[in-house]
């Protein structure tokens, strides 16, 4: 078991969630998972490490969530911080900042350097579904306890369609 998936585990349990946890084959594609399991593609919260530059010297990052079914405005999360560009962060990064293999990323951070950002889109689902720090273990749960716990900054950076 991933010490991303034990401490995610603890933290719900902690503050008293009501979680369930599918275990499966082994996927980390938002459309691939979303058959496995059996949810809707927008129920899904699709994670992404996103990288914000400030000029040539300051390079930031963020954790985006958005539904499965949309892509993410990287020109929106560099308005969001006031930077000058956005991209997605170089794998290495992104699965140094997590702890986990891109795939697995839940949408809660573990760490202070990276901010959490959710779309607005997600509540729209009672309930939501993500991997939770492995490919092989996915966790569904409230939207409400999602917010509740997470506490993110919800900005506009969902595009659907």
């Amino acid at each position: 078991m991933s010490d991303i998936h034990v401490r995610l585990r603890e933290l719900l349990d902690s503050e008293k969630a009501k979680y369930r946890v599918m275990e499966h084959e082994s996927e980390g594609r938002t459309e691939m998972i979303a058959k496995i399991r059996g949810n809707r593609i927008e129920q899904a919260i699709k994670s992404i490490v996103v990288m914000i530059r400030f000029g040539k010297k300051e390079t930031r990052y963020c954790l985006a969530n958005v539904p499965g079914d949309c892509r993410i405005d990287l020109n929106a999360i560099k308005d969001h911080f006031g930077g000058t560009k956005s991209a997605f962060a170089p794998r290495e990064k992104a699965e140094e900042l997590t702890g986990c293999v891109i795939g697995a990323i839940p949408p809660f951070s573990f760490n202070e350097q990276l901010p959490v950002l959710a779309d607005s889109l997600i509540k729209e689902n009672e309930e939501v579904v993500f991997n939770a720090g492995s490919l092989e273990k996915s966790i569904f749960m409230k939207m409400e306890d999602y917010f509740r716990i997470v506490n993110p900054r919800v900005v506009k950076i969902g595009l659907r369609g």
